[in-house]
């Protein structure tokens, strides 16, 4: 009712969406995206849809690979803590991490990002870790979706998704080449990354702890300890691949060693890996010791501290760990591909 009387009708805002909110959104953000520009962008934030020239990023004969992904339940504790600043590090990581896998270059990057009611601030930060993680990896964050869905989310919930394309020329994809006696070089993981948080979760309740209180095996809160982003591994293997002899890389994800080495292994070979060859984080072994989780549990639900691993011809593994190690990648050399199919553990894990 207006002060003359007058019936008014509901609006969008009534309804619980704000339309001006989510634009005042897109201002903040787009000095984060605008850091993201690489060779190939067409044009910025705001249309119905985002253009990327492939002649322009340098390619002749490309063959594109599309990847999405989420970050699971880690997004509980982000949400628990209010500490939402990498989240999105995790998005980006999660999709151009297996691009890579594929023997692709991350082009460009797109978010879905979901919630009761916006939170302007929460929002900004949240993508701008999204604009961190492509920055990091060389990819363009071109676009992307903000909802706004009354009912839909518990206060202060939302959800991420997250999806990538990448490129190559023609001829260049992986998985190729795996032989019997290829290297496996295993680059170390940042902790947890962004698989297992269901029994992550499972064991922080066992153990009594709150996300406030400090971390039993880093300094720091639990929570903040726990939300360290996964490794973006992009610029470092893409260096390996230029060089040469890397034959397949995986991406130790949801299924630990035990799950994801065979995805890249053709039929009829297997891998065989030393457990010794590094040592356990301190985070997996407080996992261990709190579930009392058995080695073979930690190795098929955990990355257990090794995150990436690159199957490489024997001749090229020295020169292929000084690139990685040059990069910032701590490398070490968990094993070798072998007759047979699965994985196969030697040494000790715990």
């Amino acid at each position: 009712m207006t002060n003359d009387g007058t019936k008014t009708g509901l609006t969008y805002a009534d309804a619980g969406v704000d339309i001006d909110a989510g634009n005042s959104l897109i201002e903040r953000i787009k000095p984060a995206a605008k850091r993201t520009a690489r060779s190939g962008v067409m044009a910025g934030l705001g249309g119905f849809g985002a253009l990327f020239d492939l002649k322009g990023a340098g390619y002749n004969d490309p063959i594109l690979v599309a990847a999405t992904d989420g970050v699971g339940t880690k997004l509980r504790i982000a949400i628990d803590t209010g500490n939402v600043d990498t989240i999105g590090i995790d998005l980006v990581a999660m999709c151009v991490n297996d691009l890579v896998c594929q023997g692709a270059e991350p082009l460009f990057f797109l978010d879905y990002f979901a919630t009761g009611k916006l939170d302007i601030d929460d929002a900004t930060r949240i993508i701008n870790g999204i604009a961190a993680g492509c920055e990091a990896s060389g990819c363009a964050l071109i676009g992307g979706e903000t909802a706004e869905m009354p009912g839909m989310y518990h206060d202060g919930d939302f959800d991420l998704a997250g999806f990538a394309v990448g490129a190559m020329e023609r001829g260049a994809d992986l998985p190729a080449g795996v032989v019997e006696g290829d290297v496996l070089l295993g680059l170390a993981s940042d902790g947890v990354h962004s698989n297992g948080y269901s029994l992550v979760r499972r064991i922080v309740d066992v153990s009594g702890l709150a996300w406030s209180d400090d971390a039993p095996f880093a300094d720091g809160s639990l929570g903040a300890a726990l939300l360290t982003p996964t490794r973006l591994y992009v610029k470092s293997t893409l260096s390996a691949i230029k060089h040469g002899g890397v034959h397949a890389l995986a991406h130790i994800t949801g299924g630990g060693l035990t799950e994801n080495l065979p995805r890249v292994l053709p039929e009829g070979l297997g891998a065989q890996i030393d457990l010794n060859a590094w040592d356990l984080p301190p985070v997996f072994k407080w996992l261990a010791a709190t579930g009392g989780i058995v080695e073979s549990e930690m190795l098929k639900t955990f990355n257990s501290g090794i995150g990436m691993v690159l199957s490489v011809a024997a001749s090229e593994a020295e020169a292929v760990t000084a690139i990685m190690s040059a990069a910032g990648e701590n490398v070490v050399q968990i094993g070798t591909v072998t007759a047979g199919e699965g994985v196969s553990y030697t040494g000790s894990l715990l």
